[in-house]
């Protein structure tokens, strides 16, 4: 089949690249001159399994009342007459049950440690290279409180099949020498040794070329209007360089995705989460940590790229607005220098913000549609870089009338 893939983030090129691994021609349309240009230019960086927790849970109702107003929250809304903020919240709260988190763990678990085995799989069978790291990652805590939460979300991942340990803060400094520079005491946490971390941005980038090599169309620069339908199947693609054909169509558009099915009748539940993320230049400077890690404490997540720390944190519920707080992005760089005190030029700071595709239950949606041939891979929040392989090789199975490698329950529209 001829099928078309819309965007080109990481999410779009891996679905491409297994669409391609079974035989059919692949169109990628995107706005952008190039690949991994929105989402996928400069997140945290991080293959995190163990960060599949979800965003609802019983305690989160509280935590944010008590951060209502506070600029420097790690969960932000930004108030403002948003009719597609308050339907995706009501859903958020229904989700917000020590069961559905349970559930939605699973769901959510169950796509990112698939698919950190194919991106393995494919990174040895096409050699890649894309400042990956395997060393797994470290998750700090601070007081007595994070313990007992991480400890609880230690267990039930391992339930659930998770390689993941607690350790004591003699371990954390043992994993991660770097810790031991750091201004704020720590008292232990959790490892989880076959996480890995990578620069998602040349990743997405190098993978485009190996499926460009192959034979796929790239339409780069190229704005998506809309999509045509006829009889209950989408038939083209409308663009601002004209319509484009194709047997299937799948919709990883990421946070945009919403606007693009509405007009079919189909309402994703997705919401931008806007997330913030600083690269420190490390040239130099030998405080940078190795180890990919995650600050609970600060909802901050670190990795190391070449010669590059990457730092990602916060979330901030403000419609499509890419707009950067001076605040929020002061509070990165002062909570990364805190935390790693030499780890690099402190006036040689990339800051970037990109929009995660957050559902409800934090779970990703791929499946079909109530139109045959159109399908949907989108909706990863904020394991878009962690999924992407796997849910690119299930929705490209699924077209291919194959049975995917993992069970798709729960993560289809239908849910909704």
């Amino acid at each position: 089949m001829h099928v078309v893939v819309l965007g080109a983030g990481v999410i779009g090129t891996t679905a491409a690249w297994y669409l391609l691994e079974n035989g059919h021609q692949v169109t990628v349309i995107d706005r952008q001159h190039a690949s991994a240009q929105e989402t996928s230019f400069a997140n945290g960086g991080q293959i995190s399994a163990c960060h599949a927790t979800p965003w609802a849970n019983a305690t989160t109702p509280k935590q944010i009342l008590k951060w209502l107003g506070r600029e420097e929250a790690p969960l932000l809304f930004r108030m403002r007459f948003d009719p597609q903020l308050f339907s995706w919240g009501l859903r958020f709260l229904r989700n917000c049950t020590t069961a559905r988190a349970t559930e939605n763990l699973e769901k959510s678990l169950r796509v990112a440690v698939y698919s950190r085995d194919c991106l393995r799989q494919l990174r040895d069978e096409i050699g890649l290279e894309y400042d990956h790291s395997q060393r797994g990652i470290l998750h700090i805590c601070r007081d007595e409180a994070e313990m007992g939460s991480v400890a609880v979300a230690t267990a039930q991942m391992q339930e659930f099949g998770l390689n993941r340990r607690m350790v004591s803060a003699d371990e954390c400094y043992e994993i991660e020498p770097a810790l031991r520079q750091s201004k704020t005491p720590i008292l232990g946490g959790s490892f989880t040794p076959d996480d890995e971390s990578g620069d998602a941005h040349k990743f997405t980038q190098s993978l485009a070329q190996k499926c460009i090599e192959r034979g796929a169309t790239f339409k780069f620069d190229t704005n998506i209007i809309g999509l045509k339908r006829d009889q209950g199947r989408v038939t083209s693609v409308q663009t601002d360089a004209g319509d484009i054909d194709g047997d299937t169509f799948v919709m990883c558009l990421g946070s945009y995705s919403p606007l693009l099915t509405k007009p079919l009748g189909i309402h994703l539940p997705i919401y931008p989460g806007k997330g913030y993320s600083i690269s420190i230049d490390t040239t130099g400077y030998h405080g940078a940590p190795q180890t990919a890690l995650i600050d609970d404490s600060a909802k901050m997540v670190y990795a190391r790229l070449g010669n590059r720390l990457r730092v990602a944190g916060t979330a901030e519920l403000d419609g499509y607005s890419l707009r950067m707080s001076e605040r929020r992005k002061q509070l990165i760089v002062d909570k990364a220098f805190e935390l790693f005190p030499n780890s690099g030029d402190r006036s040689k700071i990339t800051f970037w913000s990109g929009l995660r595709p957050v559902t409800p239950d934090s779970a990703p949606i791929i499946g079909g549609t109530k139109y045959g041939n159109l399908f949907l891979n989108t909706g990863h929040g904020t394991l878009g870089w962690t999924m992407s392989c796997g849910s690119g090789k299930a929705i490209a199975d699924l077209i291919s009338h194959k049975h995917p490698d993992i069970p798709l329950t729960g993560l289809g529209i239908e849910r909704f």
